[in-house]
């Protein structure tokens, strides 16, 4: 039996996060971002050591599909949203990322891994574990880059980030509600803390449809709000009849 609290070696924390360190090191010396903005890394960092590099990589591999969740959802939405806030515009906005490709692909990539048979595999192979850590990741670049750096109105980026919101919630709550386990890796080993398979099913799919819940509603209302306040600022563009300029009478041409 594995220790429930051993310290990972993995190569997805020890590798991939100082690989993607040395990289943003070399845009921020050309592009010399804002504060804010290196912030925005280092906790997109911070939360990859601490799901990737912790003993909450172990509880993950091994004993709770509620652990994995909370990988899955750090890995697609949480981290790659961070780093794309963190990426100077004048370096992000060279490259365009359609909105009608990024949501069917991060869509795609989230349902396919949660494909039960494709998910106990996953778990049973590691090397097709970091690659689905590596498409999570990729897709949630995918998805957060046109609402950070893309050139489309408010309204358009409020209804992309509605529409993922009711796409993808479906997911959580179908594991919440499903009477019996799904996944045979995790049936077949032991979970921790007293809690039973289907309580970890039902716990991951409550927490996985409300995170979604809270970032994507609320950056949807958010856009919307100030989509709302940009028209109400915007001034008339049709002249009014009052100030519309008046032609000069006949009696006063001749």
């Amino acid at each position: 039996m594995h220790d429930p609290y051993a310290w990972p070696l993995g190569p997805d924390a020890y590798v991939a996060v100082p690989m993607l360190c040395v990289g943003y090191a070399l845009v921020a010396r050309a592009h010399r971002p804002e504060r804010w903005r290196v912030a925005c890394f280092a906790l997109a960092m911070l939360l990859l050591l601490a799901v990737l590099g912790t003993p909450l990589d172990t509880l993950a591999l091994h004993h709770l599909l509620s652990a994995h969740l909370l990988q899955n959802v750090v890995l697609a939405e949480w981290a790659p949203g961070l780093v794309v806030l963190a990426l100077p515009p004048a370096i992000a906005r060279r490259v365009h990322v359609p909105l009608v490709l990024a949501l069917p692909l991060w869509l795609a990539t989230y349902f396919f891994w949660h494909i039960p048979a494709v998910y106990d595999f996953a778990l049973s192979h590691h090397g097709v574990l970091h690659l689905e850590h590596a498409t999570y990741f990729v897709s949630g670049l995918a998805l957060w880059w046109p609402v950070v750096h893309g050139r489309y109105a408010l309204q358009t980026k409020a209804v992309y980030l509605f529409a993922a919101f009711v796409l993808a919630s479906p997911l959580g709550l179908l594991l919440a509600l499903l009477p019996e386990p799904v996944y045979d890796f995790y049936a077949e080993r032991p979970t921790v803390w007293g809690l039973s398979h289907l309580t970890d099913q039902q716990l991951a799919g409550v927490t996985m449809a409300a995170e979604q819940s809270v970032v994507f509603f609320a950056l949807f209302a958010w856009l919307f709000f100030r989509f709302l306040g940009e028209e109400e600022r915007a001034p008339d563009r049709l002249p009014t009849a009052s100030s519309a300029p008046s032609r000069p009478s006949r009696s006063s041409q001749s």
